[in-house]
Order: structure tokens, then sequence, then C-alpha cells
């Protein structure tokens, strides 16, 4: 029964731009992974309906765009999309997306009081720093449940 209780979770908001874009990012920490399961509504109308999801280094949503969450969780010092908290996108349908993934990047605690991102376009894996994923539209930090 443990395993169905998160270790930790983000409320997610958008911004000013998209008020009705809302959602929960919870964590399961396992023996030596983590499970991400992201449940978000309200994502904006698209081109692809792909949307780059990352966790940031940075420990509030405040700030012009979400400026205050930083870059992307990297404590490797890696490039994209290797960084500890580049996860796959989260892919829209009628404004809905739905994400499970596990991961072995970082502990649940490692990324305790971060803030998790949602990008207005997709990632393309590729461009440094951070995958030219567009600009912040939604964000929430990572609590303790």
């Amino acid at each position: 029964m443990r395993d169905k209780i998160p270790t930790a979770a983000a409320y997610v908001c958008g911004g000013d731009a998209y008020p009705g874009l809302h959602g929960t990012v919870r964590f399961f920490q396992r023996c030596d992974s983590v499970l991400v399961v992201a449940d978000i509504c309200g994502l904006p109308d698209s081109e692809t309906g792909f949307f780059a999801f990352h966790i940031h280094e940075g420990g509030d949503c405040q700030g012009n765009g979400f400026s205050n969450t930083g870059g992307h969780y990297n404590p490797g010092d890696t490039g994209h999309p290797n960084h500890a908290g580049d996860l796959p996108p989260l892919l829209s349908a009628n404004g809905k997306a739905y994400l499970a993934v596990v991961t072995g990047r970082f502990r649940v605690d490692d990324v305790m009081g971060r803030t998790v991102v949602i990008h207005g376009g997709p990632d393309d894996f590729t461009t440094q720093p951070a995958g030219n994923a567009g600009t912040k539209i939604a964000c929430g930090i990572i609590r303790r449940v």
C-alpha cells in the first residue's frame, strides 16, 4: 500500500496568459528510481500538441515569466537532454495530458523544493542549454506530501 502514496507533489498553475492551466505532478520514490506522474489540464492549442516538461533548479514560481525557476536541474553538469531534470514531453489531447515515467536520474529528496515547469513549445532535444522549448507557461513547487 505504501507504494501508492506519493513522496512529493507539485501543484502546477499557469501564468497570467494561461490561467486555466493546472494540474498535479506526483513523485513516487522507488528503491533505485522515481516514478513521475503528471496529470495536467488546460494546455493551450499548439501546432504539435507537445509541451516540454522539466524540473528546474529554482525554488519558486515568482518572477516575470517564472524567471525565478532558473535553468534545468543539472547537478551533473551534462548537456541537454541529459540533465537530471529533463523529462519526456507532455502530449496534449484537447488540452489534457497524462504522463507516467520512471527515471533513475534523481531521487525525490534531490528535487524537493525545486520547480516543475511546462514550456509553451516542444523540446527539440538538441539545442543547448535547454532544447529551445519556448516560454515557461506553468510552474509548480515540489513539496513533500
